[in-house]
């Protein structure tokens, strides 16, 4: 008889229980948020059976990990309506737009509003009737019949490169797929959700785990969504949509064309953004550029420098952490910890005195912040700035027009920076482009500093909270947006950032997300990094960037 260690006290289970009827046999406070479970620190769905001793942890759609389960459950459920409806595997989920995944159609079908409106009320009829969310581990030939039979032909080339002996399938009334995160047991669990019309597909909206009972209206991204289209284009030229595709060119030694193309597009759209601000000299004096954690932003703006250099500037960077306030004037957050990233760290109005007359043509002694002390101190470097040299600021309020508030708008060229990945392993499993940061910090981190992977992974959701506080309410403020993602790097960072996340003892808490790493990067065939460029932004995390000392 299994022993089950639960909320720390110990419970005895006459027979073998799936976790929804172990639920029902204890007390907790809001069970209807609970959508997933870990036992002994890995991940299920409730409909896991629990036949041997464990630690069971329940996970609630406010939590990272149960409002992932949610959003996944949604894709079965948008996959199961738009099959019924059109007769056909064509839904394609593409990426993330603003508060919500953006999502399409195959065969060139342009949805109108009406016909949204169908596919809305058909998921709402599929809720309703309550189906239950079956999962079945099939023999691999069984499991890619189902497939087959249904036209999903992206998941059966992902399989068969994996070399998959068996196959875990969700079932919703006879309707088949494959998804690599556990789901809800029934379709009774996703009432909450809306479909917005975006031309020429449609958005997703789901609940954020900070406000699990509420869907926020749409709020339109027009920068971002020109980046991810420009992203899907690249994907066109190379034809290289999904994962599989990615790895046909690396089973057949072409990786080198995939490589050269995608580095130069980013070449190039460096160099456009250098050129235009070179065609507004005498105004855009202050380059400012924000971007997340591990979107590159260091060798971008390195490169940036070089093609202004080019165009006949010489820029000057000018770093904001010189100028946080002394140590017994920064802020405390709600942990009663120092809060570096807060605007208020930084002293706006010193800082703000300097832009201004390095602008007018004086001369400033730039401060130095010493990190033992905790103290601001005067440095050497005295700062006189002539009319072709325009000042560097790179940040993560770059964008805050708080930051700069004594500078006008007109002289001000701001650059969002993030690395967003569109590449998906097939057309209805997406990588979230925050796993794309995640793992190129997780490198960096381990290759420069000597962290872990655990190490990387612990902090990652208070990094994760301070970028949506302080990066993505001010991303359209933009003048430009530049995406650091490379069609290839996952293939490349593997590598790298696989032996990291074996380490990760299975007794940890954490254990369930370097499974669920583990389970992205298997679908990935590696690529040598020796062939990248050393001026690559993906060389600042793997290293040998010619833009860092080694």
């Amino acid at each position: 008889m299994p022993k089950v260690n639960y909320n720390n006290e110990s419970y005895q289970i006459s027979r073998k229980k799936t976790g929804l009827e172990f639920l029902d046999s204890v007390e907790i406070e809001d069970k209807n948020l609970i959508l997933g479970m870990k036992i002994n620190n890995k991940l299920y769905d409730l409909n896991q059976t629990i036949d041997n001793d464990c630690k069971l942890e329940y996970v609630k759609i406010n939590q990272p990990a149960g409002n992932r389960i949610y959003k996944r459950s949604l894709f079965i459920l948008m996959a199961k309506a738009i099959y019924q409806i059109y007769g056909e595997e064509i839904l394609n989920i593409e990426h993330s737009l603003s508060n919500g995944i953006y999502c399409e159609l195959s065969n060139n079908i342009v949805l109108s509003k009406s016909e949204l409106e169908t596919i809305e009320n058909k998921m709402k009829d599929i809720v309703k009737k309550d189906y239950q969310i079956k999962s079945h581990l099939l023999k691999s030939d069984q499991g890619l019949s189902y497939l087959e039979r249904q036209g999903n032909q992206e998941k059966i080339r992902i399989i068969k490169q994996k070399n998959m002996e068996e196959i875990k399938l969700y079932e919703v009334d006879g309707y088949y797929n494959y998804y690599y995160y556990p789901l809800v047991p029934n379709t009774g669990y996703l009432d909450k959700f809306k479909l917005h019309y975006h031309f020429p597909g449609f958005v997703l909206l789901y609940p954020k785990k900070d406000r699990p009972d509420q869907i926020e209206r749409f709020i339109d991204q027009p920068k971002l969504a020109d980046i991810f289209y420009e992203y899907e284009k690249l994907g066109d030229i190379l034809r290289v949509g999904t994962v599989p595709d990615l790895n046909d060119y690396i089973t057949s030694n072409n990786y080198g064309e995939l490589i050269r193309i995608s580095e130069g597009l980013h070449e190039k759209n460096i160099a456009n953004i250098a050129d235009k601000i070179a065609s507004q000299k005498e105004k855009k004096r202050v380059i400012l550029i924000a971007g997340p954690s591990s979107s590159g932003k260091t060798t971008f703006t390195k490169r940036l420098s070089t093609q202004l250099r080019i165009n006949g500037l010489k820029p000057v960077a000018i770093s904001t952490d010189d100028y946080f306030v002394n140590r017994d004037k920064t802020p405390i957050d709600k942990d009663g910890n120092y809060d570096f990233e807060s605007l208020y760290a930084i002293n706006l109005e010193l800082f703000n005195e300097h832009l201004v007359k390095l602008m007018r043509g004086e001369e400033v002694r730039l401060p130095e912040f010493n990190f033992k002390t905790g103290m601001r101190e005067d440095s050497d470097n005295v700062l006189k700035l002539s009319n072709d040299q325009p000042i560097l600021i790179e940040g993560i309020h770059s964008l805050n027009n708080e930051l700069t508030e004594f500078i006008p708008e007109d002289h001000k060229y701001k650059i969002f920076i993030s690395a967003l990945t569109q590449l998906n392993i097939d057309k209805q499993n997406r990588i979230p482009t925050s796993d794309t940061r995640l793992i190129r910090r997780m490198v960096r981190d381990n290759y420069y500093r000597g962290h872990s992977a655990l190490d990387t992974i612990e902090m990652w959701q208070r990094v994760r909270n301070g970028e949506e506080q302080n990066i993505y309410p001010y991303q359209e403020n933009a003048d430009i947006m530049f995406n650091s993602a490379l069609i290839y790097e996952f293939a490349v960072l593997k590598n790298c950032a696989v032996p990291l996340l074996e380490k990760i003892d299975k007794n940890n808490k954490y254990y369930y997300e370097a499974l669920r790493l583990l389970e992205v990067l298997e679908n990935f065939k590696e690529m040598p990094y020796e062939d990248v460029p050393n001026i690559s932004i993906l060389r600042e995390f793997i290293g040998g960037s010619v833009y860092r000392k080694q």
